[in-house]
């Protein structure tokens, strides 16, 4: 096994692209149930737009895109999510061949990314927008270190075209090509790549992909910014607690993006470290520099921004390219690579295994102990009682909770769902007599839900001249729940 994947190291591809098919697989699968971003993106690709919320709209526009090609389900969702992992193995790949000559750290590297749980787990359990920076980070190493190898209007474009969609993915991907810049303008040997004329068609191409953004961002300064400020910056007194409390969570989220890839990578070239450590090469000094500058611009905004909350999964797209730096050192240290290999498959046999296993068994395991997840909740049967009860599909569904309602666009898939929550989204639909307005909503526990909430209900009921309502409660048992556990929802039917 270790010879032939040393042989022929592009086989670990297809290795990857069966394990995100079994992936595709293991979500359809389990109940249909959807967790919180993937609700967001079910109700959200309802309609276009060059902004939504405080997130950039990347994964938006693909999720729209998908939904609109093969329809509103959960395979639109999980194929999308599941392709764009698998492409960013593939860039990954394609950027450890162009920068390592032994094909067996190709491998060790591509395998590397096994060991970052944002990853190979959060992002298969529910993060949408973090993978589109995932795939796009890959995407821009491969575009960077292509140009400072074979410099080509292509790798210039490539780079121009990964930069405006990671702007537009995360604003804090912004930290990654400014890091590439400033390590390649310090560098004697790669500083003529920024003075190349094919740069004009990296700004030009970034440009265009995050000019209709920028505008919607600029409209909406409010609802794009002060949400992502109040998420960094907490509510500590005095600028000493708030940067102990930055630091603290800074180096707590370094820990969770990347102490498991160095204590397996520790362990994988365990007799080769000292020789590591003092070897290096022109591709090792800056990856090296792009890591140690995205690492002191977050300490500078800590010490100058305020910024004292910085998650792991922010700096996903920053620290992608600490497996890849690794294999940079071992080569230049010429570390015979067999044993690591050999390892390092067997290490991402286990990792592929335990994450399949855990996603799959998910819904399952809790409701043994009486703890439920999203996934149990019944959404599938309340959807269900309000057919039987009003004889057909509703013509609108109107709810004030993302969750709830991006559930519901999935168990109705052609009955629009307006929400609260995104007042600028109106959608047009059919009103009569077989086709009425149903109101949902729910406490956040499954426990007994709240009055009516005429607060976020009375201008719909107003606008469209409906009835006043007769509300609904009913109590539905989990998915896989145990005798007698039952989860809450009411609801309510206005007729013109």
């Amino acid at each position: 096994m270790k010879s032939l994947f040393s042989r022929r190291p592009h086989l670990i591809l297809a290795v990857l692209g069966a394990y995100f098919l079994l992936h595709l697989i293991v979500r359809l699968s389990i109940p249909n149930a959807l967790e919180l971003d993937e609700a967001e993106q079910m109700l959200l690709s309802q309609w276009f737009a060059f902004g939504y919320n405080s997130q950039p709209p990347f994964y938006n526009w693909m999720q729209y895109g998908m939904t609109s090609l093969v329809g509103v389900s959960l395979f639109s969702l999980s194929f999308l999510k599941c392709t764009m992992l698998f492409l960013s193995y593939v860039f990954y790949w394609l950027t450890a061949r162009l920068t390592l000559k032994n094909s067996s750290l190709v491998v060790v590297a591509t395998l590397g990314l096994l060991t970052v749980p944002q990853v190979v787990f959060e992002a298969q359990r529910d993060l949408t927008h973090s993978v589109a920076t995932i795939f796009v980070g890959s995407l821009f190493l491969y575009g960077f270190f292509r140009t400072l190898k074979t410099p080509s209007a292509i790798s210039y474009a490539i780079v121009g075209i990964a930069t405006g969609i990671g702007m537009i993915s995360k604003y804090n991907f912004a930290l990654l090509p400014a890091a590439a810049l400033v390590a390649a303008l310090v560098d004697t040997d790669f500083r003529k790549r920024l003075f190349d004329w094919r740069l004009i068609l990296t700004i030009v191409l970034s440009i265009a992909i995050v000019l209709p953004h920028a505008l919607w961002f600029l409209q909406h300064l409010d609802l794009a910014v002060d949400r992502t400020l109040h998420k960094m910056t907490g509510e500590e007194d005095g600028f000493l607690s708030q940067v102990a409390t930055g630091f603290f969570r800074f180096i707590s989220a370094m820990i969770g993006i990347a102490g498991l890839s160095v204590v397996i990578f520790l362990a994988l070239f365990a007799k080769s470290l000292p020789a590591m450590w003092r070897a290096s090469s022109h591709w090792t000094r800056i990856a090296g520099r792009i890591l140690l500058i995205e690492i002191g611009a977050i300490a500078l905004m800590i010490l100058l921004a305020g910024v004292d909350n910085v998650a792991d999964r922010w700096l996903t797209p920053l620290f992608l390219i600490l497996p890849l730096y690794i294999c940079m050192k071992a080569e230049s240290a010429e570390v015979d690579a067999g044993a690591p290999l050999r390892k390092s498959i067997a290490v991402g046999g286990v990792i592929m295994g335990a994450v399949l296993a855990v996603l799959a068994m998910r819904a399952y395991y809790g409701p043994l102990f009486g703890k439920y997840q999203r996934l149990n909740i019944p959404y599938a049967s309340f959807a269900e009682t309000i057919r039987k009860d009003i004889g057909g599909e509703p013509g609108l569904v109107v709810g004030y909770d993302p969750h709830l309602d991006g559930n519901m666009r999935l168990q109705m898939p052609g009955t629009p769902v307006h929400s609260y929550f995104y007042p600028d989204f109106k959608p047009t639909f059919q009103l009569d007599a077989k086709h009425p307005v149903v109101f949902v909503w729910r406490d956040d526990k499954g426990k007994t839900p709240p009055a009516w909430p005429d607060y976020y209900f009375k201008d719909v009921i107003a606008q469209n001249g409906l009835k006043q309502p007769e509300i609904h409660v009913v109590s539905l048992p989990y998915i896989y729940g145990r005798p007698g556990d039952t989860y809450q929802f009411a609801y309510a039917v206005a007729y013109p």
